[in-house]
């Protein structure tokens, strides 16, 4: 009777210790599933509110576009824009319709579309010695700043990257095939009028 009472408090006792140790194991798996769930959880949230900072970022940074408005009509000619040229102390309305006469009131739009769009918004202007021409654009280097403001007053910095002369009937300056890109062209002749000097620019 005491062996078989003995047995008994042998086979409990071990079941004790098993069943002891599987509930330590799954105690252990539980608490490594749920550290491996917060773990998920937070890098999501860090992912999330990552996110949520850039795009906050990126709607500031589209609403914070400098503006400065301007004069709409200049000497009795509709306005298209007004041009900057910090290096050369420039400062200068560009009429939206192109003519002769234009021309001698001041710089005028030439080709292409809207200004500070896609495209390439292209600037005439006599290389005469009035303040608001096209006189010192000889003086302009690669990489120097250029500064138009459109009449939502939208006010885009472009930096030149390139500058070249070309013949009068040669109008590749012109193109507006710039893989989507916002360009700006001036266009002044020589002192001798023989060439056409073109300053290209691309927005920052």
């Amino acid at each position: 009777m005491k062996n078989k009472v003995l047995k008994y408090l042998i086979i409990i006792l071990i079941l004790s210790i098993l069943f002891f140790i599987l509930f330590n194991i799954r105690k252990e798996d539980v608490i490594k599933e749920s550290t491996t769930t917060e773990k998920i959880v937070s890098k999501t949230n860090i992912n999330i509110q990552k996110n949520f900072i850039e795009e906050e970022q990126s709607t500031t940074n589209e609403q914070t576009v400098e503006k400065e408005y301007i004069e709409t009509e200049f000497k009795g000619y509709k306005v298209s824009a007004k041009l900057y040229i910090p290096k050369i102390n420039l400062e200068t309305y560009v009429l939206e319709q192109y003519s002769k006469q234009a021309l001698l009131t001041s710089v005028t739009k030439f080709y292409g579309g809207e200004p500070n769009k896609i495209g390439n918004f292209c600037i005439a202007g006599h290389n005469y010695g009035t303040p608001n021409m096209f006189q010192n654009l000889k003086n302009l280097n690669i990489n120097d700043e250029i500064l138009l403001i459109d009449t939502n007053g939208n006010k885009i910095k472009y930096i030149i990257y390139d500058i070249y002369k070309v013949l009068p009937n040669q109008t590749q300056c012109l193109s507006q095939q710039t893989n989507g890109q916002v360009e700006l062209t001036l266009i002044t002749c020589t002192l001798d009028s023989e060439k056409r000097i073109i300053i290209k620019a691309r927005k920052e």
